[in-house]
């Protein structure tokens, strides 16, 4: 079996395939200051509560933003799972052409979606993930990854809201019934939800204009299904499009 592992700033997640199917998923708190050994324990537990045995798992990905979460999880692979894991970076093979102006700068896990939407989707494409910061992945028609925009995740937005305005407070990131909320607790969640709402729509009727009106839009991360019950411009929801794209370039390193 293949683990495929995706880390985040905020969130790690966790696939497991068996003969290039899904067959389990987590999603754990990146918590930097975790040992090695306690994020071995902790995913053996999780693979054994799924009644499968760790010892089948031969195949280990790996992308992460996170450097020092990217050694903690390879000492993990390596002592509680006996496997030299394959890390996403610069010189692994991608099947990516990379046309930032500093490749290096591009993050592993946006090459991996890339990877993942030239298999399942092909472009032209815009990624939309939903992560810590939201991301908008530009996709040419073969295949290249162009670059793309990067903007506040909606947690910091609400986040940064609730700690400058000292008269709001926190609410849930939630759509409300209406956009005119009549009591701060709904005006709140409107403008932060359906302004959320409109910044997708926005950035992604600009990327349409730049690859053309056949564009796929592909959303994935934390709030991608949410998100894409407010709005026609999302055509594809994938929640795990990072893990696909792990799955991929590791048989592509691997053949």
């Amino acid at each position: 079996m293949l683990l495929a592992i995706d880390i985040g700033n905020t969130n790690i997640t966790l696939g497991l395939y068996r003969q290039d199917m899904l067959v389990a998923t987590w999603r754990l708190a990146a918590v930097h200051e975790r040992m090695s050994d306690e994020y071995g324990i902790l995913l053996t537990q999780l693979i054994a509560h799924r009644g499968f045995d760790p010892a089948e798992v031969r195949e280990v990905a790996i992308a992460s933003v996170v450097p020092t979460l990217t050694g903690t999880f390879r000492r993990v692979a390596v002592d509680y799972l006996r496997q030299e894991p394959l890390v996403v970076d610069a010189g692994v093979k991608t099947g990516v052409r990379i046309r930032y102006e500093n490749p290096r700068d591009v993050g592993a896990d946006r090459v991996v979606d890339c990877a993942a939407v030239q298999a399942k989707y092909g472009g032209p494409a815009c990624v939309v993930d939903f992560g810590t910061a939201t991301t908008f992945d530009g996709i040419s028609r073969a295949g290249d990854y162009l670059g793309g925009a990067i903007a506040p995740g909606i947690g910091i937005a609400a986040e940064a809201l609730f700690a400058r305005a000292s008269r709001l407070y926190r609410v849930e990131i939630a759509p409300p019934a209406r956009a005119i909320g009549t009591n701060t607790a709904a005006a709140m969640q409107s403008g932060i939800f359906f302004g959320y709402v409109g910044l997708v729509e926005g950035l992604v009727a600009r990327f349409r204009r730049e690859l053309g009106d056949d564009m796929k839009v592909i959303a994935t991360g934390g709030l991608a299904e949410v998100v894409a019950k407010e709005t026609a411009v999302i055509q594809y929801v994938d929640p795990w499009l990072t893990l696909d794209g792990l799955r991929i370039i590791y048989r592509m390193n691997r053949a």
